[in-house]
């Protein structure tokens, strides 16, 4: 499926039927907020939903908290957004993670907190009776779009409330996440949030500069 057509596709009906759905918007943070809410809301009326237990420490979740609602006090859009926050329960994410802590970025601990995310988004998104709901986490080069798209699919059925599809990366949607972060000065954090991805960071930073000292050396 190319989920950016399929979008561009349930977009236009909308339009053309003068509607404008209510959207649940779960957020991963604020950067990457930013040109998925330029994106969606020309076309629904969004809610934000901060749900994001694994980031680590608790001072990096309140401040990235803080960015959220700044950049949504100073964006302009057509509908007003709406900003709804979850849950900060660390203890479930790492119950979650539990046995897959050495997995590599990427892999299946990352799936299984797609999975928690989305799924605290789907329950909210029944309750609240929102039309739809969707993450901005496709913005990510680093975040496995297929994935999540399956993921929304399934719990879409289970909740009885449509996903929708997308791949916020396409037509340079990360570029642009990047141009508003830097229009808007807003803290833009070097690591995914977890302390697995900070962890795999710092390694990787200390193997670089191994490598240069090296280099140096010889």
């Amino acid at each position: 499926m190319n989920f950016q057509k399929e979008m561009e596709q349930i977009i236009r009906f909308h339009r053309e039927h003068g509607e404008a759905p209510a959207l649940l918007l779960h957020s991963c943070c604020g950067p990457c907020s930013s040109s998925v809410l330029e994106r969606l809301t020309e076309d629904f009326r969004v809610t934000v939903f901060y749900f994001n237990p694994g980031i680590a420490p608790e001072a990096e979740y309140q401040k990235r908290v803080e960015e959220q609602k700044r950049l949504l006090a100073e964006m302009p859009a057509k509908y007003p957004v709406s900003f709804l926050e979850g849950r900060y329960a660390p203890e479930e994410f790492y119950e979650m993670a539990k046995g897959w802590e050495q997995e590599p970025e990427g892999g299946e601990r990352c799936f299984r907190c797609y999975r928690q995310r989305l799924r605290e988004t789907a329950l909210k998104a029944a309750e609240g009776g929102f039309d739809y709901f969707t993450t901005t986490l496709s913005v990510s080069p680093m975040k496995n779009a297929a994935k999540l798209n399956e993921i929304g699919m399934l719990l879409a059925k289970e909740y009885g409330v449509k996903y929708l599809v997308s791949d916020f990366k396409k037509k340079d949607g990360y570029r642009r996440s990047v141009e508003l972060s830097e229009k808007y000065n807003m803290y833009r954090q070097d690591y995914c949030g977890c302390v697995f991805s900070k962890r795999e960071r710092l390694e990787k930073e200390a193997k670089r500069a191994l490598q240069n000292e090296n280099f140096v050396l010889k």
